[in-house]
């Protein structure tokens, strides 16, 4: 029974770590701490209860004031969470599980963005999606393939309601993949050229992300069109990866959107923007 208590630890120190670099730290500090409280409580429900409690707090306490200022060591700073009214994540477990953080260039670059698109657009807010992890170069952020050196960041795609009222900070998808932007009849159908090669995960969230919000927020091209155009206006933008269909309808010229190859998966549900 110890033996397989162990291996339970093992692997949820491990997922912890997969999914938010300092959770399984968090969790090995808990439990050496957790003896000494329990200790201290007589009733059985507080002594249930306190384990998560003190993780949940530990990791709090870390996560949102200890890692920030470690992460300027390795390089990186944490995107804006609700200070920015511009800029914000679409979905607030992006950073609960650490995922928002970037150099310091390529927050300058967004956030230059994020200001020039509003001021365009009044109201509106640059999304942004997953991000990278707190430190070490190397460090995949799962499922992404490059989000490892603090040079990436997903972005969302502007929508609009089917009254063509201009939606912010929202999107079809909860996590903001897996609802595509599908390609039209008189456009090059990328996914199913890369679906037809072998390559199965190209279009594999739209499979297991929930479709409800399908059909009831609209592409909007023009504000996403702009948002693209100013950041390959910016010296520090390396590469944007979209779909090329989504370059095409958007009638975009410029050498650093690119298609990011069949490896990847669709990126007609959100923009990879990539510093030098």
């Amino acid at each position: 029974m110890k033996f397989l208590k162990i291996i339970f630890y093992i692997i949820l120190i491990t997922l912890l770590t997969i999914l938010t670099q300092v959770g399984g730290v968090v969790f090995i500090l808990t439990l050496f701490i957790y003896p000494y409280i329990k200790k201290k409580l007589g009733n059985n429900f507080l002594r249930k209860i306190i384990f998560p409690t003190v993780f949940i707090l530990l990791y709090s306490l870390i996560s949102f004031i200890v890692v920030p200022r470690i992460a300027k060591l390795y390089g990186r700073v944490p995107l804006p969470v609700f200070t920015n009214k511009t800029l914000k994540p679409l979905n607030i477990m992006t950073c609960i599980l650490n995922r928002h953080y970037v150099r310091p260039a390529l927050k300058n670059n967004i956030e230059s963005v994020a200001k020039k698109v509003s001021k365009k657009y009044p109201n509106t807010v640059v999304s942004y999606l997953d991000a990278n992890f707190p430190f070490i170069n190397g460090f995949s952020l799962l499922p992404h393939l490059s989000h490892s050196d603090g040079k990436k960041l997903d972005i969302a795609l502007f929508y609009k309601d089917i009254s063509g009222k201009e939606i912010n900070n929202n999107a079809p998808s909860f996590m903001g993949y897996g609802v595509y932007e599908q390609p039209k009849t008189n456009e090059y159908n990328m996914p199913e050229n890369c679906n037809r090669k072998g390559y199965w995960q190209y279009s594999i969230l739209e499979k297991v992300v929930p479709q409800w919000n399908k059909g009831k927020m609209i592409f909007d091209q023009k504000r996403t069109r702009y948002l693209i155009q100013l950041l390959t206006e910016e010296t520090t933008t390396s590469k944007i990866f979209i779909e090329p269909h989504l370059k095409t309808r958007m009638n975009l010229s410029s050498s650093k959107v690119r298609f990011h190859g069949c490896r990847a998966v669709r990126h007609d549900d959100h923009i990879h923007l990539q510093i030098k």
